[in-house]
């Protein structure tokens, strides 16, 4: 049975990939700051910093002999962007990345396969035709996307920069839907419930997206195909403007109607539940074209099926 070992894996993501990981059959290392719950036969999980150098011998000594690491590491975006937050969003990616590259660097039988969470906001803002990985990466004034964007290059600058032998992949990776507590399945649907869910602004912007099943779909197909390195998008091949998104999820819920929010209004919004508008107003119109290419085909290419095959597991 192989290891897959998962950095950042008490996150929503890292917790969705460690139970699809033990589906298939094998074992889960998560690297975490705080494990919460006990190890079982299939799962076990180990305290890390993700501090470069810090008691490093007391997790690194999991890589050896593992199937591929997977680095999901880093503090949510979904926050103001104080200055203490941003240091803490941009440390614990970048940290985290060097403090496994530098693992990986001594490890004497080490993954064949590093796999390292990016992120496809690193696109330009666009209401043109579709970025797939060779669109132009770069901030817009008009979304207020710099500080991102120089998380996310900064972000795959040391990934890439790592000097190990390790196949790497950088998975930038569209909106996960997911069912899960804090996803963003619920957090709409709830809005949709009480009549709140309206188009954002204009409505023009897109909405890229993959489900969560997907999703750890494309991350199993990657470390099944060895010729797979580089940049991936991680994105459903449909994208939606923030009116259909809005719409689909009023419809799943049995809501005809759903009170839009003018741009005023998500910036005072945005203020209130200490988050930014960048997350509601930037036009993010990816596609992944590698995956397609190399053979992987998304089980939930439709967004409205897939928010409601969602809701029905809740």
């Amino acid at each position: 049975m192989s290891t897959i070992v998962i950095a950042g894996g008490s996150g929503l993501l890292g917790q969705a990939l460690s139970e699809h990981f033990v589906r298939a059959g094998r074992r889960v290392v998560i690297l975490g700051r705080r494990p919460s719950t006990p190890d079982s036969e299939t799962v076990r999980r180990v305290q890390w910093s993700g501090i470069p150098a810090e008691k490093a011998q007391a997790w690194e000594e999991h890589l050896a002999g593992a199937e591929a690491v997977i680095n999901m590491a880093g503090r949510s975006v979904n926050c103001r962007y104080t200055a203490r937050n941003r240091k803490q969003m941009m440390d614990s990616r970048i940290l985290s990345t060097r403090a496994l590259g530098q693992a990986l660097a001594r490890c004497k039988t080490p993954p064949a396969a590093w796999l390292n969470s990016s992120t496809a906001t690193i696109y330009t803002h666009t209401f043109g035709p579709p970025h797939d990985e060779s669109g132009v990466v770069g901030a817009t004034p008009e979304a207020k996307d710099a500080f991102s964007i120089e998380i996310a290059t900064s972000w795959e600058r040391e990934f890439f920069a790592a000097p190990v032998a390790n196949r790497k992949v950088a998975l930038r990776t569209a909106v996960v839907l997911s069912n899960m507590p804090g996803g963003i399945v619920r957090i709409l649907a709830r809005l949709a419930r009480f009549g709140l869910a309206g188009k954002m602004g204009d409505g023009k912007q897109w909405v890229s997206w993959v489900h969560e099943h997907d999703f750890c779909r494309a991350v199993e197909f990657i470390l099944a195909h060895p010729a797979v390195s580089g940049v991936v998008n991680i994105a459903a091949p449909n994208p939606v403007t923030n009116t259909q998104m809005m719409q689909a999820f009023r419809a799943a819920v049995g809501r005809g109607i759903g009170l839009p929010a003018a741009r005023w209004m998500l910036e005072v919004g945005a203020f209130f539940l200490r988050t930014e508008t960048e997350l509601l107003i930037k036009s993010r119109h990816v596609i992944s074209g590698r995956l397609p290419r190399e053979g992987f085909v998304f089980e939930h290419p439709d967004f409205a099926a897939a928010v409601r095959d969602l809701i029905r597991q809740k």
